[in-house]
């Protein structure tokens, strides 16, 4: 005789409940559980955490459109600068109402031009800005009043060379004569690029150092036309020279190109715009 199973009264709900409960639960387990085909046996692949519809339901939160023009104007602040124009006198602006950037001047006028012109503290480099009629036009010249500039000339010889091989450079114009070139060539990479290496087309190459170095301290400059083009920005003294002085050097200057050589000729200061000049 089997077993007798005894079902109270009531128990109907709450079996039903339990049933519906399992099924659900057994529901769920199935929607996290892939089975790959081709395997072997039907294995089971069991994807942890929630599923693709559940991630596509997820909505990510999005920016409001005073956060987005926040961050346009962080981002503008960074990138762009208001670029802060240096207040000019009214001596200034009065000069360039009356400076004629088409008109050539003679250079007295020129002159008095740029002493108008001139609006910083410091002593002002004048330059001359030189187009000539061809390229490779070069020399020498020794300015009456010199250019302004405290020149550190150096002849070359062993001790200076070692100095040179650290790259300890003190020098803006090195000296030498043609015994030391092979001695120099060991320093010709670090020479070079700089300018520095002795030439005598500057006349840095020469046969007199010493007669040369007196000739550089008294303001012998070398002039010389750009590779790729007809000019060449040359410095003619300062602006504390004052007219005459500076009249003086660029007189000589232009006599030692010679004018047939030259196409035109700008002056400025290092503040102020080019002034074009009689020649």
């Amino acid at each position: 005789m089997g077993k007798i199973k005894i079902r109270m009264l009531g128990d109907e709900a709450l079996e039903e409940k339990q049933k519906n409960k399992s099924k659900q639960k057994h529901k769920d387990k199935s929607a996290r559980q892939q089975t790959v085909k081709g395997t072997k046996g039907g294995e089971r692949v069991v994807s942890i955490g929630p599923s693709e519809e559940e991630l596509a339901r997820i909505e990510m939160p999005k920016e409001t459109g005073e956060e987005q023009a926040t961050k346009l104007k962080t981002k503008t602040k960074k990138t762009f600068r208001k670029e802060k124009k240096s207040p000019r006198s009214k001596s200034y602006q009065k000069a360039m109402g009356t400076l004629d950037k088409s008109k050539k001047y003679k250079l007295a006028d020129a002159l008095g031009m740029l002493e108008k012109l001139k609006r910083s503290k410091f002593d002002e480099t004048v330059e001359l800005h030189i187009n000539t009629t061809e390229n490779g036009v070069s020399g020498n010249i020794t300015f009456p009043h010199g250019t302004g500039k405290q020149i550190r000339v150096a002849i070359a010889d062993d001790d200076l060379l070692e100095k040179v091989a650290k790259k300890q450079i003190d020098f803006d114009i090195l000296l030498a004569n043609s015994t030391m070139m092979p001695k120099l060539a060991r320093v010709a990479k670090i020479l070079g690029p700089k300018g520095l290496m002795p030439n005598p087309k500057n006349a840095t190459l020469v046969k007199d150092p010493e007669k040369a170095a007196e000739n550089f301290k008294k303001g012998q400059i070398s002039y010389k036309t750009e590779q790729k083009a007809p000019i060449m920005h040359l410095t003619v003294g300062k602006m504390s020279f004052g007219a005459k002085k500076l009249s003086e050097n660029i007189d000589s200057l232009i006599e030692a190109i010679n004018k047939e050589k030259i196409r035109n000729v700008t002056l400025k200061s290092t503040m102020s715009p080019g002034i074009k000049i009689e020649i």
